[in-house]
């Protein structure tokens, strides 16, 4: 009898360290490993959305124009263009947004065009839009709010809106050196 209940004994005792317990241990170092894998891939997309988040500036920018080359202040060097604004009013305000882009008359707000279907990225100082017909590279090229605009591709020709080379955002147009429209309703 004392052999069957050893017997019995050695065999529990074998069946339980068989038991899938060691199993579970690994699969939990293996889901803690595919948990980190996980939130290091999360993270690094959320990096990649984030570079390549359209700027909030490029919703309303402002045709400038060089006034003084010279100057080393940039609120000078640069300013509002007088025969777009007060004589022609043929310049064109830009508006880009995450599917589209709206180049609108600077003297009358219901002459647009519009351009769908575009796609963008970031690369250090520069964003470039690109459309099936042209791409588009705006690059800010001062600490003040001054982005250059680079159109490659097809030539766009816009009836009444005329495309500067500098754009800057409304809300920084009152520190650029302004000329007075005088007796020119602009």
């Amino acid at each position: 009898m004392k052999n069957v209940i050893i017997s019995c004994s050695v065999v529990i005792a074998l069946l339980a360290s068989c038991s899938p317990s060691t199993d579970k241990k690994v699969d939990k170092t293996d889901s803690l490993r595919t948990k980190a894998d996980t939130i290091t891939i999360s993270a690094s997309e959320k990096n990649i959305t984030a570079d390549s988040e359209l700027p909030s500036d490029f919703s309303d920018l402002i045709p400038i124009d060089v006034l003084d080359s010279k100057s080393n202040n940039v609120y000078e060097k640069y300013g509002i263009e007088f025969s777009g604004n007060c004589y022609s009013c043929d310049l064109a305000s830009l508006s880009i947004t995450k599917s589209k882009i709206i180049w609108t008359n600077i003297c009358d707000e219901n002459d647009t065009f519009e351009i769908n279907n575009l796609s963008f990225s970031n690369e250090g100082n520069k964003t470039i839009i690109k459309t099936s017909e042209r791409t588009y590279t705006l690059a800010k090229i001062d600490k003040a709010p001054v982005y250059e605009l680079i159109i490659e591709g097809e030539k766009l020709e816009l009836k009444n809106k005329r495309i500067s080379k500098y754009f800057t955002i409304k809300k920084a147009l009152p520190l650029f050196k302004e000329h007075d429209c005088g007796d020119f309703e602009g």
